[in-house]
């Protein structure tokens, strides 16, 4: 399917953009919140220039005018997140109505512009307290996870027809744990091993607590799904690259539809086969099925035998082209591979979401007002395409979310990466639509690619 082929999607079609609660709202603390892991990992030096999501885009505060440009845009749906500190700022049972209410507000702004909700429960702002009780390293936050969702899911039932229990799991486990680049800044291999079953088993707690409060809603997750390739056809490269796939995909897929983890990943994560750590009856919780599943794409890697690497003996490295402004070989086509991953390598045929996918660039704003993000334009384009591949093979893909409808606060890399298709002057808060939007507008008036 060649770049200037005409392509349309069904009429069902979902045209989205995807958001997060700590990376837009700011006002962390205002009306009762509580502070996450995050606000504390900014704090102690671990994002660029000590950016945190004190302020970010102030979307709490600006819900209404984003919601109205949103709808300006064309887009059909926003998938949210709710930040789980506003809703019970201690992780406990304490609950904090005023949270609860101001995402009432949203949701009755986004009926308004008529947006359909998408609702995320956990996209990584962990409250404070349970982090310092161990976080995701213990067990029982799954459990606190689990009530959470809840009540959540039993407050909005009737006006959220998506629910997502967890967003990137792996980002979690290994960002955080393994690599320390993430909240909470741990390197230690295995500890990311427990994080992966923990949250798993969040996920699976979260689905049947979900289904008792909201029978009619779909209910999914969100993987970040990634395309490994190994730098040569030589034993140890291939085996490195297994080992990373195995990591970032097979630790999730695997349990979710066989009811196991990798027999593979098992000498490198030890704790899997702690009965302390994956108790009777976890793995048959995590395998509860689920209506729909989300995937984000960002990671399209190389991956080269390395013995200097600890634990796993690999190298991850940017395939050849071109690179984002962070370093990242990002290929559009690798889009076509992780849609078809679920049903290639598991007889997955359940609906799929692209619930992110997007382009990283240091834009600005030109003496004329534009934002000219042609290249952003392009990536899109391209990605599209390759979804539209996966559909004719197959894949039930039922939306696109692009990631995202503003600049934000991006995680380690703090304010310094804009990913937005909308421009956000910080300071004064300023919203600009790029080239992007408007581009976008137009293959949602379509439904397809000219």
């Amino acid at each position: 399917m060649s770049s200037d082929t005409a392509v349309t999607f069904p009429e069902s079609f979902i045209w989205g953009a995807a958001t997060a609660a700590y990376q837009i709202e700011g006002s962390r603390t205002v009306d009762g919140g509580g502070l996450c892991l995050w606000d504390e990992f900014a704090a102690q030096g671990g994002t660029l220039n000590g950016d945190s999501g004190a302020i970010a885009a102030d979307h709490y505060n600006r819900y209404p005018q984003d919601h109205a440009l949103a709808q300006e845009l064309g887009l059909q749906s926003l998938r949210m997140s709710i930040s789980w500190p506003r809703i019970f700022p201690e992780g406990n049972s304490t609950l904090n109505q005023a949270g609860f209410d101001h995402y009432d507000r949203v949701l009755d702004s986004l009926a308004e512009c008529g947006l359909t909700p998408m609702i995320t429960l956990y996209h990584w702002d962990l409250p404070l307290k349970l982090q310092h009780a161990g976080g995701w390293l213990n067990r029982e936050t799954a459990y606190r996870f689990a009530e959470y969702a809840e009540a959540v899911t039993r407050r909005f039932a009737d006006r959220v027809p998506y629910w997502i229990t967890t967003n990137e799991p792996w980002s979690c486990a290994f960002l955080g744990y393994a690599r320390g680049l993430h909240a909470p800044g741990v390197r230690d291999y295995n500890a990311a091993g427990i994080v992966t079953h923990n949250l798993n088993l969040a996920h699976g707690l979260a689905v049947p607590a979900i289904r008792a409060s909201d029978s009619s809603a779909a209910v999914g997750v969100v993987h970040c799904l990634q395309v490994i390739e190994p730098f040569s056809d030589s034993p140890l490269d291939v085996q490195a690259a297994r080992t990373v796939s195995g990591e970032a995909n097979g630790l999730y897929l695997e349990p979710m539809f066989k009811g196991s983890y990798p027999q593979h990943m098992l000498p490198y994560l030890p704790c899997l086969e702690d009965p302390k750590v994956v108790r009777e009856g976890d793995l048959e919780c995590i395998s509860t099925p689920i209506d729909f599943l989300g995937l984000n794409y960002y990671v399209h890697e190389v991956v080269r035998f390395d013995r200097t690497i600890p634990v796993i003996g690999a190298c991850r490295m940017a395939p050849l082209g071109p690179l984002t402004t962070i370093g990242s070989g990002l290929r559009p086509d690798g889009l076509e591979t992780i849609l078809l991953m679920p049903l290639q390598d598991y007889g997955c045929r359940l609906p799929i979401y692209v619930t992110e996918v997007g382009y990283l660039f240091n834009d600005y704003v030109n003496p004329d007002g534009r934002v000219n993000d042609t290249a952003r334009v392009k990536y899109y384009d391209e990605a599209f395409r390759a979804a539209a591949r996966a559909m004719a093979k197959g894949v039930d893909l039922r939306g696109i979310y692009v990631w995202t409808l503003l600049d934000d606060f991006e995680w380690d890399s703090g304010y310094s990466s804009r990913y937005g298709i909308v421009f956000v002057e910080y300071g004064t808060q300023k919203r600009v639509p790029k080239d992007s939007a408007y581009w976008y507008r137009d293959v949602i008036r379509r439904n397809g690619l000219a």
